[in-house]
């Protein structure tokens, strides 16, 4: 974990954030109070404060943004954006790390790609689609 200090609308914040590699979790939001910077103001939160983790933590569930299923892999849409590009065909052999769809979120364009070698079976958006987090684009058999 490292600390940083972060000052949002002239409030000073202290935050914790940790480096996840692999799959991304859900996040857990747990905010520490600040502790006092010289020279700096009190720290006075503008918003609610999350309530501190217990010292047992939950464990996340794992977002992924393919599922498996009795069909074959399911590609889901890891954010809400568009899609600018259907590289896909319906009954093409695709490998792993094949570019399927670009979808564009917040002026950036993300490459979506299969999640394993197999054929499409289903691909469930066009061109100018607007997707939200975790809906179906393809599934992959």
């Amino acid at each position: 974990m490292k600390k940083y200090n972060v000052t949002v609308n002239g409030s000073l914040y202290q935050v914790e954030v940790e480096e996840v590699k692999g799959e991304f979790a859900t996040p857990v939001v747990a905010v520490a109070p600040a502790a006092p910077i010289a020279s700096a103001k009190p720290v006075q939160p503008t918003q609610p404060v999350a309530p501190a983790a217990s010292s047992t933590p939950a464990q996340a569930p794992a977002a992924s943004p393919v599922a498996s299923t009795a069909d074959g892999a399911k590609v889901e849409a890891p954010m809400p954006g568009t899609i600018v590009k259907v590289l896909a065909t319906k009954g093409a052999t695709v490998k792993q790390g094949e570019v399927l769809f670009v979808l564009e979120a917040m002026k950036m364009e993300n490459e979506i790609m299969a999640p394993a070698d197999g054929t499409v079976v289903e691909i469930n958006v066009t061109q100018g689609a607007a997707v939200n987090t975790g809906d179906i684009l393809a599934v992959i058999g």
